[in-house]
């Protein structure tokens, strides 16, 4: 039982992880197509900072994934216009 309950649990937290992934906005390294980084240590982070043509400036934190694809990890957007 208690099998079943750890089991149950970790699929609870897990899957929400799956689907919390963050879609790319007009102006993001990868909105129109994935782009692989040349340079860039796999594992690292690559700061992305634009307009998101409103005025108000967004910033996204990317990781290097091991192919050096990136994948999108954290979007903020100031509310300065």
């Amino acid at each position: 039982m208690k099998t079943l309950f750890s089991a149950a649990i970790i699929a609870a937290v897990a899957a929400p992880a799956a689907f919390a992934a963050i879609p790319p906005m007009e102006g993001s390294l990868n909105f129109n197509q994935p782009i692989q980084l040349e340079k860039a240590p796999v594992g690292s982070t690559v700061l992305h900072t634009f307009s998101d043509g409103s005025g108000h400036n967004v910033n996204e934190v990317y990781k290097v994934n091991a192919d050096r694809t990136v994948t999108l990890v954290n979007r903020s957007i100031s509310n300065e216009s």
